[in-house]
This record gives structure tokens, C-alpha cells and sequence, in this order.
């Protein structure tokens, strides 16, 4: 393989990105010290081209770096710091991310093979951060295709089986995204965070599990006097064996999707005391959001009672399924590098282009 330096420089983005994709599957918080490296490594890479292009035979050869430069860095990094200014449906890593690629991979890489060069498919302007985003939404709107189809397979058919999966209500402390359901049963987004669902059970000392078994932790007079910390609702080391000891694996019949009740009642646990209650506070949400001085998620004290409920009444609920777009980011950028650009190519081939 023959390539510049800074193209082989450039490839310790793919392992840097993966290990933050996987932090993000696994907490759902990437790690910010990775950037600073990278936007380094970037600058250097810019410097080196840059003088290589002032100093090339071809005198168009810096009005293509710096044209190419300039559209990345206006084109995906503005995205990405519009997108951390104004995170609509972006995470903070997401809008990083951009930056980042927008100043490290502004231009193509090329790497020559015995009888071939990757990418494979580079597009006319040849701007490679942007090559890398074209990649992540087209791969962005299959998963959408996959639920659907995995869900008609699993029998699950429901108004968001395109855009969500049904789990059994022990497995909520290590699943990520939001609750698709209410209490009366309508499907509908923007349910209560999975995150805040976990910050206010670390507030409160109890587990999801004994919210469900005793239904009297509906009284807010059941608040514990000093509450505990709240944490950022990440995924901590224990709660995958939590919820297995909860019995998470056993409540849907995998085969069928069909809900196990126990005791003959919603949930299996004591819900005496949901029944007909007078609470001016059910289950101390408005209580938790004000001692946490902040908003957990975007959530209210009554969509925060509105999960709960449902989280306590039964035992399978539909939940986004919570894929980050940062994973479909790094699968752009592999791809991106192992093929090229896959939007430019399905163009090519109806004759678009």
C-alpha cells in the first residue's frame, strides 16, 4: 500500500471512532478526550497538505485543497457546531464528531492496492468529511427498514414497529432511549427518557424492580429525607446483572411476544396503592425535579409519572431501540474509506451523475 503521510495518519480515526462507538453503545457517552487528538492530528495534516499543494507543479493544485477545505469545514463542521448550539435530536458527541472529521478528513484519502485503489468510488468534488456524512444518513434510513421487517417477523405489529422494539420491562435499566407508550396504551414518541427513568431511581435507593413490587413507593411521603446521587443516568457496572436477577430474560416469551402476568396483576407486584390514590405528588416526580435543580432529559414531573406508571403496570413496553447517530457516523466513515461514497454511487448507477 502506498499513500502520504497524512492519509495514513488519517486512518487512526477508524479504531478512535469505533472505540467511541462502542462507549456509546454500551453508556451512551463517548469520551471527549478523543477529539483534541484528532483535531491535532487534523491541523497537521492541513499544514503538510497545504504546503505540498503551494509547492506543486499543478498551479490549480491549491485552489482544489483550499476549495476543498473550505467546503468541509463550512459544509459538515458548521453542522456540527450547529448542531451542538441547537442540539435538535443531536448529542453533543454527534455535533463533536462532525467537527472533527470536517477538519482532519477535508480532502481524499488514496490508498494504492496491487491493481486497484481505495476508495473505490470518490465523488467529483472529492470532499471527503462530506463523503463520510452522505454515507451515515443513507445507512441512518435503513435501520428503520430492519425494525420493521424484524418486528413483522417477531409478530410485533404496532404504529412505531418502524422505529422501536418491544422488551420486557426488567431489561429497562441497561436499554437506552425512550418509552413509546402510555399508560392508556397509545404509541406515540418522546416518551420518558430511559436515562432520567435511571437518575430517578438512583435519586430515590430503589431499583426498578421495587418500584414494581410495592406499589405504596407511589405516596411521595415514601422519599427518602436525603436522596441519593442522581448520576447522568449512564449505564454502571452491575445493572446487567440487576436486571437478570430481576428476571429481565423471562417475562416475553421469546417465541410469541406473548406477556407473562404474575399474581394476577399488571407488572406482578402490589398495586394497592396506585389504585384510587390522592397524591398531589404520584411517586415525588415534581419532587425529584426540583431537588436535581435541572431537567432530566427534557423530562416533566408529568411525563416522568406517566413512564412510571406504565413501567410499573406492565410487563413488555415498546422503547426506541436508542441507536446514536455517532454508530452510524463511524459506519459512514468506514465504509467511506473501505468503498467510498455510496450516495454517489446509487446516483452513478440510475445515470444521475
Amino acid at each position: 500500500m502506498y499513500a502520504t503521510v497524512p492519509d495514513l495518519l488519517r486512518l487512526l480515526a477508524v479504531p478512535t471512532f469505533a472505540y467511541g462507538a462502542y462507549r456509546d453503545i454500551e453508556t451512551r457517552r463517548v469520551p471527549d478526550l478523543l477529539w483534541p487528538p484528532l483535531l491535532v492530528l487534523g491541523v497537521v495534516c492541513l499544514a503538510v497538505e497545504g504546503w505540498n499543494a503551494v509547492h506543486a507543479p499543478d498551479a490549480f493544485a491549491f485552489r482544489a485543497f483550499a476549495l476543498r477545505t473550505v467546503v468541509s469545514l463550512l459544509v459538515v463542521g458548521g453542522l456540527g457546531a450547529f448542531f451542538y448550539v441547537v442540539p435538535v435530536g443531536f448529542g453533543g458527541a454527534d455535533a463533536k464528531a462532525l467537527v472533527t472529521i470536517s477538519v482532519l478528513l477535508p480532502t481524499y484519502p488514496t490508498y494504492y492496492f496491487d491493481g486497484f485503489v481505495l476508495p473505490l468510488v470518490p465523488t467529483t468534488i472529492r470532499v471527503f468529511a462530506l463523503t463520510v456524512l452522505t454515507n451515515a444518513l443513507v445507512l441512518g434510513m435503513a435501520y428503520p427498514l430492519y425494525l420493521l421487517a424484524a418486528n413483522a417477523a417477531r409478530g410485533e405489529v404496532a404504529s412505531v414497529m418502524a422505529v422501536g422494539k418491544r422488551i420486557p420491562v426488567e431489561r429497562l435499566p441497561v436499554e437506552h432511549g425512550s418509552l413509546l407508550e402510555d399508560r392508556a396504551g397509545t404509541h406515540f414518541t418522546g416518551g420518558l427518557d430511559l436515562d432520567a427513568l435511571r437518575m430517578y431511581c438512583r435519586w430515590r435507593g430503589v431499583t426498578l424492580a421495587d418500584l414494581r413490587r410495592d406499589g405504596a413507593l407511589r405516596d411521595p411521603a415514601t422519599l427518602p429525607a436525603e436522596p441519593n446521587d442522581p448520576t447522568d443516568g449512564v449505564v454502571l457496572d452491575g445493572d446487567e446483572a440487576s436486571a437478570r436477577a430481576d428476571g429481565g430474560a423471562a417475562t416475553v416469551d421469546e417465541r410469541d411476544g406473548s406477556e407473562g402476568r404474575g399474581d394476577g396483576a399488571p407488572g406482578g407486584g402490589d398495586t394497592s396503592a396506585t389504585e384510587g390514590d390522592d397524591y398531589d405528588d404520584p411517586w415525588g416526580a415534581a419532587a425529584f425535579l426540583d431537588d436535581i435543580e435541572g431537567s432530566a432529559y427534557g423530562t416533566s414531573p408529568a411525563s416522568l409519572r406517566e413512564g412510571l406508571d406504565v413501567v410499573t403496570e406492565r410487563d413488555a413496553v415498546w422503547i426506541t431501540p436508542g441507536t446514536p447517530f455517532f454508530v452510524t457516523l463511524v459506519f459512514g466513515l468506514v465504509v467511506a474509506f473501505a468503498y467510498g461514497d455510496l450516495l454517489f454511487a446509487a446516483l452513478g448507477a440510475l445515470g444521475l451523475v
